[in-house]
């Protein structure tokens, strides 16, 4: 009897100090399990900080705050096909955050809903990957490196992987050919085993490296969110610099950001590029300001209008609109909707986005904790952009 108590006591002194060492990792596990719950969301988006490492970084030094002008209200109905939608109920239904409107640089309508403020953060998930792909661009114009150059030539650890002499254009257009099951509704999907392996403390990189080639690079536009995380890794790379750093030198300061903002980051500490950029409403609606300005904003030519353009223009017949997948097309990590007159967006899991209409001098930004984008998925995409869409011709 003596022996089995000592082995029951040792047993539970193993499993106390697992808890303590381990508590961390069981914590962000549990959180990653229940990310996404309807009772849960809008206080995990805008809190995820407290569940996650995180590295921040501070406003501009020299903020540039729009001028504002009220007296705009939204159109009270907007079309989806043959249907009109009323947009306040749809706003509710979406489970709305924030929604700024930004016309001539003047903010003619703000509003904030389900707790958030206006200096507080909230999570940007895949619109994180449109801030990576200007970082890509700057670098490449500080001739760093080139877009067509395979992606190994820097990154040599992912040769015999997925990714091994795959151009960085490719992965810049969601092209590389890796296999990769991105449906959030499929707990077993790659996406979601990657959440896990995450919050367990796997290594983003080495995740990455277990990709495997699936199709021909540059013949498919096939979305997978690791691509963004292995061109964050290739900036750390040629510019010796962390991705929250560059983000914070090459584009935070010189845009005017307001307020702070962090990164999610690994256990390693290289930050989750693919999606875990924390800022407030108004500085993710500057990253638009600056697509619409050509690349010019705050008295900064921060980046090129060739650049601009390249990025927001799909260049192959597989990266246009109505061909791609979900009937979009594809730029540099910016989606290009159909029949739409030029625009663009940068669009996250949920239903974040950055929509630019440069015809109209708009760029709406919206953040929301849409439960029910895991049931509907490209059907809340499509109701947005018809959202945006009535938006766009009050102007």
């Amino acid at each position: 009897m003596k022996w089995f108590l000592r082995i029951v006591s040792i047993l539970m002194i193993i499993l106390l100090l697992l808890v303590i060492f381990k508590w961390s990792t069981i914590k962000r596990l549990q959180h990653t399990m229940s990310l996404f719950e309807e009772d849960v969301i809008v206080q995990n988006f805008q809190n995820m900080e407290e569940a996650y490492n995180t590295s921040s970084f501070a406003p501009s030094t020299n903020p540039k705050i729009n001028p504002k002008k009220t007296g705009y209200q939204l159109p009270e109905f907007y079309q989806l096909g043959v249907t009109s939608k009323n947009t306040n109920d749809f706003l509710d239904y979406s489970r709305t955050t924030g929604l700024l409107i930004i016309h001539n640089d003047t903010i003619v309508y703000e509003s904030y809903h389900n707790d958030l403020q206006p200096d507080e953060t909230h999570i940007s998930w895949s619109v994180s990957k449109s801030l990576v792909a200007t970082l890509v661009g700057i670098a490449v114009e500080r001739e760093m490196f080139t877009i067509d150059e395979p992606v190994t030539k820097y990154l040599p650890q992912f040769k015999n992987t997925g990714y091994d002499n795959v151009i960085i254009k490719d992965i810049l257009q969601m092209s590389s050919g890796v296999g990769f099951d991105e449906n959030y509704a499929d707990f077993n999907s790659d996406i979601n085993k990657f959440g896990r392996a995450f919050a367990i403390g796997t290594s983003l990189e080495d995740f990455s490296k277990s990709l495997e080639r699936e199709k021909e690079p540059g013949t498919v536009c096939h979305y997978v969110s690791i691509n963004t995380q292995v061109l964050g890794l290739l900036l750390a790379q040629v510019t010796g610099r962390s991705i929250t750093e560059l983000t914070y030198e090459w584009l935070w300061e010189p845009m005017g950001a307001e307020h702070k903002a962090n990164w999610i980051v690994d256990n390693t500490g290289f930050e989750v590029v693919l999606g875990g950029l924390n800022a407030t409403l108004r500085d993710f609606s500057k990253l638009g300001l600056l697509y619409l300005n050509k690349g010019n904003y705050n008295n900064h030519q921060i980046i090129s209008p060739e650049w601009i353009s390249d990025a927001t223009i799909p260049d192959s017949p597989h990266l246009m609109p109505d061909v791609s997948v979900r009937s979009l097309g594809y730029g540099y990590q910016w989606w290009i909707p159909p029949n739409d007159d030029g625009a663009f967006f940068a669009h996250g899991i949920y239903n974040q986005f950055i929509y630019i209409q440069p015809h109209k001098n708009l760029v709406i930004t919206k953040l929301s904790a849409n439960h029910h984008f895991k049931t509907e998925g490209s059907a809340t995409v499509t109701d947005h952009l018809a959202l945006f869409k009535a938006i766009c011709k009050d102007f």
